[in-house]
């Protein structure tokens, strides 16, 4: 390996150090002092994946794009009419044929929130699943904030809690007083101290919602976010299944062609034997 570093031209190196820079920092962007409820996703749960890419159209596309993925494969793959998809899954004035792209203008986003809300295809690759799903069902009222929440999973997350209308409003409950002032001062204390993260996780509930302020029940919201985390799952790699299915045939046949060569080396041999 060494040696065919050192052979590279001078462009050939500079990219091999970019793509072991890359591949350091996917575990580096994955990893998260927070506890994270656990969150298998389920790519045979058609019904899951339809509501969730349902509730991404409606409550996501607004601001983050999937730029990499195209109606038309999604609406094939989850088994959705590309008329029902044009209907009440495309708000863009898109062809059923074109990229998912957010609608919001790149330099307005910019100066509404500081920098353009990222692209989502790969969040799934990146962060996880369990991520996504505890980060959708992480945000409590902050004052402190410029859009009134924050993230346990996502400290100073800049964005709204989009999905309020659904949860409601989600406050935090801390028991004791050091918990208390951690939440209410985490910046300066967390940046000093990570350990005190740990403290307000043990001591915090974050699942308070105020009764009557959102659409949902606590059971119905929990399976929206598992809806959106599902599908997104499915978007950072939308072949998985089909190469999963492959992979049997693949299997199936080698197994085949190994007692196909057991058989014929033994006609082979029985007379030399």
């Amino acid at each position: 390996m060494n040696v065919a570093v050192r052979a590279m031209p001078g462009r050939g190196r500079l990219a091999l150090a970019i793509l072991a820079g890359m591949a350091a920092a996917v575990p580096a962007l994955a990893a998260t002092d927070v506890r994270l409820d656990p969150f298998d996703p389920d790519l045979t749960d058609k019904p899951s994946l339809q509501r969730g890419m349902a509730l991404f159209a409606n409550y996501c596309l607004g601001c983050h794009s999937l730029k990499f993925q195209r109606y038309e494969r999604t609406a094939d793959d989850l088994g959705i009419p590309h008329d029902v998809a044009l209907r009440n899954l495309i708000f863009t004035g898109q062809a059923i044929g074109g990229l998912m792209e957010t609608s919001m203008p790149a330099e307005g986003a910019k100066n509404w929130f500081g920098v353009p809300p990222p692209d989502l295809t790969m969040v799934d690759r990146v962060r996880g699943t369990a991520w996504v799903y505890n980060m959708l069902k992480g945000f409590y009222v902050d004052e402190k904030r410029p859009f009134g929440v924050n993230n346990r999973v996502f400290e100073n997350i800049a964005m709204p809690h989009v999905l309020i209308g659904l949860q409601g409003v989600p406050e935090v409950e801390c028991r004791g007083k050091k918990a208390a002032n951690i939440l209410a001062d985490r910046s300066r204390i967390l940046e000093k101290d990570p350990a005190a993260r740990r403290v307000r996780e043990d001591n915090c509930s974050w699942t308070r919602v105020v009764p009557g302020t959102g659409a949902y029940s606590a059971a119905e919201f929990d399976q929206a976010a598992k809806d959106i985390a599902n599908f997104l799952h499915y978007v950072g790699d939308p072949g998985r299944l089909e190469r999963r299915r492959i992979g049997y045939w693949v299997l199936g046949f080698l197994a085949g062609l190994f007692v196909l060569a057991t058989l014929l080396n033994r006609e082979y041999w029985k007379d030399v034997h």
